[in-house]
């Protein structure tokens, strides 16, 4: 049956996914560019906008992710049997609270923003294994790509609006309280949306256009509730070489990319000495690029496979080479011609833009691959890789306050900047030897 086109049923759900990830994503790093203003008094003109002398601001930035790797894989198991929908919106209502509460709790001390972080952490950590299983259900294998992408590439232009947001508001006279009272209210109002649009999956569509139903539920061969497996196979998954590979492509992707999201502002305050200002609107930059990638490459990642220029394995390899191989290239770069005495700043930026801009390319790589290798199991997949990836995204920003002693320090940001390419490197080379485009044989139990 050929496509249904114009805007269905399925892309109001990927629309409403997509700013999901937005506002999350909004909500995750606005906190990178805010802590440079929570702890400098010189940032916003209005002398009643408090500031604090935290030397904590690495556990802070980290704290997120201490939350986030927690729930994962049972995220994806509980969207598996329970849909999706609820935990979104739950996910949305606690996420979106703890940001209004950040500038409430702040002159408590750095402990109470911590504790607001890593319960926002918590929250979203059910947000990827919860859309990965919506996404097995509302979107055709070839239009996974695109469609898939486009949902998460809210992420990387969720950056770009809300680094520069951040850094603007900050600087003005309200100062850096409302770039998480605004992300919060925006949060909780699509949570509105959500509750009345949103659907577990074509069926639960009942005013949905018969003909786009019926072109889903072929295109994904759905599966009848009474027939599906009534036990996860979790020793197949862990038996699986395709699994392992979308775990090593998963963790490396993670450890570089919140090694860069995390640490960029501070990077360019620091080392570049770019204001607060400047700072959010250029680490945001990019992103954007980030964003462009991402869209791009998931429309001609569909179109190779539906013209079989590629199959499906070897298309999902090439685009998360490019995405893992080249950032690592140009970190390599800049850790060797940083120097204490050289003026890197203009080169230094066209590097960070060309790794973090590449590296949207994985999102139609890896990142949806579990669809892929199954179906039924993918939010459960997207919970397992995602928890042992975000392990590595909470460690990789620990290991910066370790290694970067001294924050002006250019030869120790190299040292950060290698130890990133490594990992990259690492997850490419075995998501291309041992990653599949096939679907499993344990997925149907």
């Amino acid at each position: 049956m050929e496509a249904t086109y114009g805007c269905g049923a399925r892309h109001t759900q990927v629309i409403l996914l997509f700013l999901s990830v937005l506002l999350a994503y909004g909500m995750r790093v606005n906190m990178s560019v805010g802590i440079v203003a929570m702890t400098d008094k010189n940032t916003s003109p209005n002398p009643d906008v408090l500031t604090f002398e935290w030397d904590d601001q690495s556990i802070i930035l980290t704290s997120f992710f201490i939350g986030y790797v927690i729930p994962q894989v049972i995220a994806g198991h509980l969207a598996k049997n329970f849909g999706a929908k609820i935990f979104i919106t739950v996910t949305s209502i606690v996420g979106s609270l703890m940001a209004v509460l950040i500038p409430v709790v702040a002159p408590l001390g750095s402990w109470a923003v911590i504790v607001c972080r890593v319960i926002q952490g918590l929250a979203q950590g059910f947000l990827y294994p919860c859309i990965h299983n919506l996404l097995s259900k509302w979107v055709p294998p070839l239009e996974r790509a695109r469609l898939g992408t486009f949902v998460y590439a809210g992420g990387p232009l969720g950056t770009v609006v809300s680094m520069p947001f951040t850094g603007w508001i900050s600087g003005t006279h309200l100062g850096w309280p409302y770039a998480f009272y605004i992300y919060g209210g925006a949060g909780l109002l699509w949570t509105v949306l959500w509750m009345v649009l949103g659907k577990n999956s074509p069926a639960d569509y009942k005013a949905m256009n018969p003909t786009e139903k019926e072109y889903i539920e072929l295109s994904l061969g759905a599966i009848p509730a009474e027939r599906l497996p009534s036990k996860t196979p979790w020793a197949a998954f862990f038996k699986s070489l395709p699994v392992w590979a979308l775990i090593f492509a998963h963790s490396g992707q993670s450890w570089g990319f919140s090694t860069l999201i995390t640490n960029i502002p501070t990077y360019m305050a620091d080392i570049l000495h770019f204001d607060i200002k400047s700072n959010g609107v250029l680490s945001a930059g990019p992103y954007l690029l980030n964003w462009i990638v991402t869209i791009s490459s998931g429309a001609l990642i569909d179109y190779v496979i539906s013209k079989k220029y590629l199959s499906v394995g070897v298309a999902r390899k090439v685009a998360n080479s490019v995405g893992l191989c080249i950032p690592a290239i140009t970190l390599v770069t800049l850790g060797l011609i940083s120097g204490p005495d050289t003026d890197i700043r203009n080169v230094a930026l066209a590097l960070l833009f060309v790794s973090v801009g590449a590296n949207g390319s994985v999102l139609c790589g890896y990142h949806v691959n579990h669809m892929d290798l199954s179906p039924v199991y993918a939010g459960t997949l997207m919970g397992i890789t995602n928890s042992v990836a975000n392990f590595c995204g909470t460690v990789a920003p620990l290991l910066v306050h370790f290694i970067v002693t001294e924050p002006g320090n250019p030869m120790q940001w190299a040292i950060v900047f290698y130890i990133s390419s490594a990992v990259y490197v690492i997850g490419s080379v075995v998501f291309v030897v041992f990653g599949s485009g096939e679907i499993q044989a344990w997925n149907n139990g």
